[in-house]
């Protein structure tokens, strides 16, 4: 049998090289990378592929329900999430019945962790998938949407706050996210940065854009039922009549 492909995702690397000791004790666990945030993380489940990843709930940025919500379910690995003590969170895991490690944990817990992470992967559960989208909508409170995006260009980190982006366009494998004048590129899809924006504040207007409602200053008809959306700054943007229902439920009747 192949060995159970293993993505290890902590922003402490003691945690990180603690898992990867106890899972070294696991002859059927193959270690394939660790990440030490949850944008890299996205990445590297969308490159690796793994089967398994252990990921932590508390990380800047992107914690570990970003994580997940980014991710397609169909394309998504079994979780183990990894927590040190927060209430809401074990309660929350408790009730929807997903396993999950509180730190610091034994070699007993981790061992019996392992023993439900493979269950699940025979089983293949559908109803695990259910669960996980369920603890997602409960732990969804505003605090969980996306609030930075960390953005590499020549060598350099920059990071942009979510409240400063005007307007997001895809282009090819990658999205641009214009804010205050400038654009900067990250390598993700619309669906699944869509899923890490508050939909009361970021809508999709088109298959390719994402606007900021905050900064819409008017729409205009156009002859074929689609609208021209003009942004503060002056930017023009087609609102599709197939997401025209959506904005106007925001926006009220248009």
């Amino acid at each position: 049998m192949a060995p159970i492909r293993t993505l290890i995702v902590d922003d402490m690397p003691p945690a990180r090289r603690r898992i990867r000791r106890q899972l070294e004790r696991a002859a059927d666990f193959e270690v394939v990378g660790e990440c030490g945030d949850g944008a890299s993380a996205i990445g590297s489940i969308k490159s690796l592929r793994p089967d398994l990843v252990f990921l932590d709930v508390q990380m800047p940025e992107v914690d570990g329900f970003g994580v997940v919500a980014a991710l397609e379910p169909e394309n998504r690995p079994a979780i183990l999430f990894v927590t040190a003590h927060d209430e809401h969170a074990l309660r929350a895991f408790e009730v929807h019945a997903l396993d999950y490690l509180l730190k610091p944990f034994d070699v007993e817990r981790f061992d019996h962790a392992l023993q439900r992470a493979r269950d699940q992967l025979r089983l293949r559960d559908q109803s695990i998938d259910q669960r996980l989208d369920a603890l997602l909508a409960q732990l969804r409170p505003e605090s969980r949407w996306l609030r930075r995006v960390a953005v590499k260009t020549r060598g350099r980190t920059r990071v942009v706050a979510v409240d400063d982006i005007d307007w997001i366009g895809a282009e090819g494998n990658y999205l641009s996210l214009h804010a205050g004048g400038e654009a900067h590129l990250i390598r993700e899809t619309m669906s699944a940065f869509e899923r890490q924006l508050d939909p009361e504040r970021f809508v999709r207007i088109h298959r390719s854009t994402i606007v900021n409602l905050d900064r819409v200053r008017e729409l205009t008809p156009l002859f074929n039922a689609d609208h021209s959306v003009l942004l503060k700054d002056g930017t023009e943007l087609t609102l599709s009549r197939s997401y025209h229902d959506k904005l106007k439920a925001l926006l009220g009747d248009i």
